[in-house]
């Protein structure tokens, strides 16, 4: 044979060995490696997998009675993905649909299209793949049109799905500290697994804010699923597997329905009054803890809004309205982000920190109608000079001058514009002590800490703001001259002072300090904290509102404790001082009109009033409480933006809190032996009557 006609038969038999070879290992692939793969695509060709969803678990309150439960509601729901495949890109299916629900086809593109940052509500928030719902209260001759004529609505379907709603028991709404439902996003999808989608239903839903949010994980429970057999024309001919959900777990809460709706109307009908008295009073909060516990009763905020706006689609006017400073931002709970300067209410803490710089708990202090801080006076409520008092009385009548001399000579002592940056400071060390300037850890997801200034603090504000403040000690303020010139003045005069000498914590600054002025800020939170360890005797404890997460049939998941409560350094003596003065304040003090007539021998309530000062703006209304004085279960505390004075307001709405809770001549009380139940209430059906 001829040598190179051999070589190339050689080299053709090596060409064909080496591609049977591939193809054996192709084929090994494909039936031994990746066997399992390729079968569970085949399979799926012939399957369907239907996401059954898991009823959300309901949040109760300490009673069991539901303030956030779920019902069945017939849901309409669109599938972009399926629409995108058709010819006309579904519009053709969607006007049909909007004649059938007796709505606009524009109605269900705004709807249907992506939530972005240039796009108006109402729009899907969600992620793109999941069925958007288009009508989540359907009439039910619509949704078996629907139903009936798939053929004419293909990417449409109408189903029973569970919907939240806020049933209010006894009027308590307490939004925002249930917080709200929003869709799933694609980036959450990613992140959590986990968690399947159906179009609408507590599955595709999870908490973005208040208890829904804090425990979403708990109340979420576990989808099933259904696998069902098709033929080649999509229709279901059996059912090749399936898994029953889990049902969510319940929250139980401390809140208890009929004083939280107490509060809210209390808060409310005190806001109205306040206007009609022409104050602006542009918002408030009410709070309720438990002393002993430190658990929330009840957390009233205002203004407040309805929670079904979030529903089967927000517009854009009510998304606005929600969010926008013109209606003063609903969403925010000011019972733990309402912030602002809490007045006399303050001085509890100033008592503590004066007996802790050295002065004397049973001394007598004069009280002039101003004090000289350098060159400025510090004056007292209408100037008036009352003369020497003890403590007791100077909490009773709201004497400022007293704390305004401790305050200052406290500065002088530490060294004054001198002092070095770690001077100690008995005035800030002790209302931190008390829980001011700091998140109080309450099981919710947004909190504010409030703010207690220092020269640090005086420090890091001025390098932020001096380039501001020098420009307008130069400039001025042009605008606000045009229509008040003697504002403007004011605040180029300051403005040159800060651009100056802002880093300096001043002898004012330190007296401000001392009557909760100036800079401090707290919240309502906060401060019912700070009343509640003063009446338990030194507990600063950690807001609780959850008591426990239990299963559908009332077992118990797991107990929601708080962490041990910190001591307050101030002693027994000073505490046990402080409340036998406030418990004057509401028979003989600045709370004496707003307690006149209240029956202090069903319930003695001790208490401080505070009205705070805000430049341009009205006077911050404050009045913090705590009872029954001989053994303290609550305390209470409401505040009222530029409501006008603490004991014009504020006093009246916590007057009207204890007198729900504890009853009158005319009225049942709340509590039961002034109590409220403990322990983890009976569990209700889902959709039980509240």
């Amino acid at each position: 044979m001829n040598p190179r006609t051999h070589f190339r038969l050689v080299v053709l038999y090596v060409l064909v060995g080496a591609l049977l070879l591939v193809l054996l290992g192709r084929l090994w692939t494909l039936q031994i490696l990746d066997g399992e793969r390729y079968a569970s695509i085949a399979a799926q060709n012939r399957t369907r997998d239907i996401v059954v969803p898991a009823l959300r678990g309901m949040i109760l309150d300490d009673r069991g009675r539901p303030l956030a439960r779920n019902q069945s509601s017939l849901v309409v729901s669109v599938d972009r993905t399926a629409l995108a495949r058709q010819g006309d890109g579904g519009e053709a299916v969607l006007r049909r649909l909007a004649k059938v629900l007796g709505t606009t086809h524009e109605d269900i593109q705004k709807k249907t299209r992506l939530c972005g940052p240039t796009v108006q509500r109402p729009c899907w928030p969600g992620s793109p793949y999941q069925p958007i719902p288009v009508e989540d209260d359907t009439d039910p001759r619509a949704a078996l049109q629907i139903m009936e004529r798939k053929e004419d609505f293909p990417g449409v379907t109408a189903q029973i799905q569970p919907t939240r709603v806020y049933p209010k028991p006894h009027g308590a709404s307490a939004v925002q500290t249930l917080g709200y439902l929003q869709p799933i996003t694609e980036e959450e999808m990613a992140e959590r697994e986990g968690i399947k989608v159906t179009g609408y239903s507590a599955v595709d839903l999870v908490g973005r804010a208040g208890l829904e949010g804090q425990y979403d994980d708990a109340l979420r429970g576990e989808a099933g699923y259904r696998r069902v057999l098709v033929d080649s024309q999509g229709r279901v001919t059996g059912i090749a597997e399936e898994k029953a959900p889990t049902p969510g777990a319940h929250l139980v809460t401390s809140i208890d329905a009929e004083v939280q709706g107490a509060a809210e109307k209390a808060l409310k009908e005190g806001i109205d009054a306040a206007r009609k008295g022409g104050s602006p009073a542009d918002s408030g909060a009410a709070v309720v803890m438990d002393v002993k516990t430190g658990r929330m009763i009840a957390m009233a905020s205002y203004p407040s809004y309805d929670p079904s706006v979030w529903t089967g689609g927000i517009s854009q006017e009510k998304y606005d309205a929600l969010l926008g400073e013109k209606n003063n931002n609903p969403l925010i709970s000011r019972v733990t982000q309402g912030m602002g300067p809490p007045g006399s209410t303050f001085k509890v803490s100033s008592v503590a920190a004066a007996i802790r710089a050295g002065y004397d708990l049973h001394g007598t202090y004069n009280c002039p109608g101003s004090y000289m801080v350098g060159s400025r006076a510090f004056n007292n409520f209408q100037s008036a000079n009352l003369g020497p008092m003890n403590l007791h009385t100077a909490l009773v009548k709201s004497c400022d001058t007293i704390f305004y001399k401790f305050a200052h000579e406290m500065w002088m002592r530490n060294g004054g514009r001198n002092a070095p940056p770690d001077a100690k400071n008995p005035m800030v060390e002790t209302a931190r002590d008390f829980g001011f300037g700091s998140l109080t850890g309450i099981d919710l997801p947004a909190e504010s800490e409030g703010r207690i200034p220092d020269a640090k603090w005086k420090r890091e504000y001025w390098e932020a703001t001096k380039d501001a403040s020098c420009k307008h000690a130069k400039t001025g303020y042009p605008k606000v001259a045009k229509t008040d010139p003697a504002r403007a003045a004011y605040l180029k005069q300051v403005a040159h002072e800060n651009c100056a000498e802002g880093m300096v914590w001043r002898a004012g600054d330190a007296a401000n300090l001392s009557i909760g002025q100036g800079n401090v800020m707290v919240t309502p939170l906060q401060l019912v904290r700070a009343y509640a360890a003063l009446a338990n005797g030194g507990k600063l404890h950690t807001p609780r509102i959850g008591v426990a997460v239990v299963r559908p049939d009332g077992s118990v998941v797991r107990k929601i404790d708080a962490p041990e409560p910190t001591r307050l350094p101030v002693d027994d003596k000073v505490l046990a001082y402080m409340r036998d003065a406030l418990a004057d304040v509401p028979k003989e003090g600045t709370a004496a009109g707003a307690f006149n007539g209240f029956d202090l021998k069903r319930v003695a309530v001790g208490g401080k009033t505070g009205t705070a000062e805000r430049w341009g703006q009205e006077d911050m209304s404050w009045f913090a409480s705590f009872g029954p004085v001989k053994d303290p279960r609550y305390a209470i505390v409401a505040m009222v933006s530029q409501g006008g004075y603490g004991a014009q307001t504020s006093g009246p709405i916590v007057r009207k809190i204890w007198e729900a809770m504890y009853g009158t001549k005319d009225r049942e009380p709340i509590l039961d032996d002034g109590r409220l139940p403990t322990g983890v209430p009976r569990m209700p059906a889902q959709g039980a009557a509240p």
